[in-house]
């Protein structure tokens, strides 16, 4: 009697749980998940923009060089249109091209490489903080589509109410690919080393130092990303 009375409190226990757990699945907001980070690293801890000793990094198990520190403190970007107005950027998924524009001037377009492993969120974003240099690391061995990337340069972070900071997704130069108009990368904007530095120092905030935070004073310029990326 007692063991029949135990295997019915241990069913009943057990379908409470998986009654939770399925209800938990559906029901919670999405908001509310745990998220993926499009870089692990940069996401948890590396936001000092330091460069740090590192000859070698990894993408898609294959060693890739590191480049060397480039000196270019203080630099200023002259555009083709310098106007005093409102700077936004941009970003067609489907052409994987990239638009700056200053008011109604177009004053940019840059090929880029957006998510292949994991989709480039679409909408409207600003940039939060401006990295010089940041290591990300991220994907799985098992899946073939582990990275590990010392010194990745010139990355504006953004963020909107949805796609929050601790996500990590970024708008960054490139070392390790040059396949550029193709997706290529794990949810971040890819872009040509030279190309996200003309855009590192021409948006806003302004560069201050190796990190560089957007503030009420000094808002970070606007992100629009839309479209679809191709499937290849």
């Amino acid at each position: 009697m007692k063991k029949s009375i135990q295997k019915k409190n241990s069913f009943i226990i057990f379908l409470s749980t998986f009654l939770i757990l399925a209800f938990a699945t559906v029901f919670i907001p999405q908001s509310l998940k745990k998220l993926p980070c499009a870089n692990s690293i940069s996401c948890a801890k590396d936001l000092s923009g330091k460069y740090e000793s590192a000859k070698e990094g990894n993408f898609q198990e294959k060693l890739v060089s590191v480049p060397p520190q480039i000196q270019d403190n203080n630099k200023t970007v002259l555009a083709e249109y310098t106007g005093s107005g409102n700077k936004h950027i941009y970003v067609d998924l489907s052409k994987q091209t990239i638009y700056a524009y200053e008011d109604d001037h177009l004053v940019y377009t840059f090929l880029i490489s957006s998510g292949k492993w994991y989709p480039t969120p679409t909408g409207d974003f600003n940039i939060w903080i401006k990295v010089r240099y940041t290591k990300m690391s991220g994907g799985s061995t098992a899946l073939h589509t582990y990275y590990y990337l010392p010194n990745v340069p010139y990355v504006m972070f953004f963020s909107n109410d949805q796609i929050t900071q601790s996500r990590g997704f970024s708008l960054h130069g490139t070392y390790w690919h040059e396949n550029f108009g193709h997706p290529m990368s794990h949810g971040c904007v890819n872009m040509k080393t030279a190309d996200a530095e003309t855009l590192y120092y021409w948006t806003n905030p302004k560069v201050l130092a190796n990190t560089t935070y957007a503030s009420e004073e000094d808002q970070g310029t606007s992100i629009t990303i839309y479209g679809e990326a191709p499937k290849e």
